[in-house]
């Protein structure tokens, strides 16, 4: 058993691995976690029987689309978030992460690389009821070939094929199955991985998210700077408004976008 903690998180930059004391691990949790985030699952057991989820189409579609046929149940327990208390941010080089107090879940999310096929992208989301579905969940993994040798040098999506399970960025060049989801693509997935990463806290926040270049070993950094001090959280038991304003409250099939 592995669980699905802030405090587990082995350091990588490419993808989020979670450990246990055994030394077992899993490898590349993010999209599965941003689906059970975005579906507001907040109880389920994961069964993997290899070292790594499946890349898939390299967003949380299917996740989601499995999640959804299967149906999801509302127990008869109630409903935990944390709420954070006071601004925590975090910093390495140009990269930056904090969480803003706030009534619901907000991502903001800024990106600024070189490739001109990608450039300079910001993006804000309300990530109330089934905004994760309908703007985020198809936004696949994006890189540069130089990270697919990267990856797969560190024993990474060696079962993947960039031009099925990722956006590769080549200078003005794109490769991607069926070109861009969104014009967008990969601010939306930057956002779909801080979902994911931010799921980890143990309970949906209330709090506003912003990143600037952040990625998974920022994001997580973050979550560790907020639990350092507990005069920056708590947990609070949702009513019954707050609740149905939470991510996945209420999220139906007929939010799943037509183009994943």
């Amino acid at each position: 058993m592995i669980p699905a903690r802030w405090d587990v998180v082995e350091q990588t930059a490419l993808c989020t691995r979670i450990i246990n004391e055994a030394g077992v691990s899993v490898s590349t949790v993010e999209h599965l976690m941003a689906a059970l985030a975005g579906c507001g699952i907040h109880n389920a057991l994961i069964e993997i029987d290899a070292p790594e989820v499946p890349i898939l189409d390299g967003s949380s579609a299917d996740f989601v689309l499995g999640f959804l046929k299967a149906g999801i149940v509302r127990q008869a327990a109630p409903v935990w978030a944390i709420e954070v208390l006071q601004t925590v941010s975090v910093t390495r080089g140009d990269a930056t992460a904090t969480l803003v107090p706030a009534d619901e879940m907000r991502i903001d999310f800024h990106i600024d690389f070189v490739d001109e096929a990608i450039g300079q992208q910001a993006k804000e989301l309300n990530l109330a009821n089934g905004s994760f579905i309908r703007e985020l969940c198809n936004s696949r993994t994006f890189c540069r070939q130089a990270d697919v040798d990267a990856m797969q040098a560190s024993g990474l999506a060696l079962g993947g094929d960039p031009a099925e399970n990722a956006v590769v960025f080549n200078g003005s060049e794109v490769q991607a199955k069926g070109g861009l989801r969104h014009e967008d693509e990969p601010v939306r997935h930057k956002m779909l991985d801080a979902m994911g990463d931010l799921y980890l806290a143990g309970a949906p926040l209330l709090a506003h998210y912003q990143g600037h270049r952040a990625g998974h070993s920022l994001t997580n950094a973050l979550l560790r700077e907020l639990f350092s001090n507990p005069d920056n959280w708590r947990l609070v038991e949702c009513d019954d408004a707050q609740a149905a304003r939470l991510p996945g409250a209420g999220v139906h099939m007929g939010e799943f976008p037509a183009v994943a």
